[in-house]
């Protein structure tokens, strides 16, 4: 990727926002609290939710990707084997082990200020595993650069998956959508 997208500011969600969510994943949105993460496109990348449903179901996953165009792209990634890779690498990596244990320490810091959830994990296997590259590319656009080393790692080596254009349009015509 040439430039990766802007961190952007957590919004409050609007009607525009949440039509575009449920055509992105095919389903209304459970727990959303905010719009973590803007695409460059407009439309929601990033939500975050609450660490506990509406039905009181422990959510610990905090960013959650919405855009279809960005989780193909690191679903791609994630057969490549670079999960294995960044695996490998905190075996014998210290600075970067270090660095993953801080994200992991960011991610539960953000979520503990919203609602604790004692005993439940951070996500995407920090702080000793990589398994999840969507919970971690997440992660790297809620929180910005630099906070989340796999996740900015994958970040740069993604598509811009914006440059098409949106990835759902599903305002056209709708009330409350402008």
């Amino acid at each position: 990727m040439d430039t990766p997208p802007p961190k952007t500011e957590p919004t409050e969600p609007t009607d525009a926002d949440i039509a575009a969510f449920k055509e992105q994943l095919g389903r209304p949105p459970r727990g959303l609290r905010s719009i973590a993460h803007r695409c460059p496109c407009g439309n929601p990348d990033v939500v975050e939710t609450a660490p506990r449903l509406e039905d009181g179901t422990p959510f610990p996953t905090l960013y959650y990707l919405t855009c279809p165009r960005a989780a193909s792209a690191i679903g791609t990634l994630e057969g490549s084997g670079l999960m294995k890779e960044m695996q490998d690498r905190l075996a014998t990596d210290p600075e970067l082990a270090a660095a993953y244990r801080a994200a992991h320490e960011d991610y539960i810091a953000r979520r503990d200020a919203i609602e604790v959830l004692q005993g439940f994990p951070s996500a995407g296997g920090m702080p000793d595993r990589v398994k999840c590259l969507h919970v971690l590319v997440g992660h790297s656009l809620a929180a910005g650069p630099g906070v989340n080393p796999f996740g900015d790692e994958a970040i740069a080596l993604l598509p811009e998956w914006w440059s098409k254009g949106p990835c759902v349009s599903p305002c056209s015509g709708e009330e409350g959508c402008a």
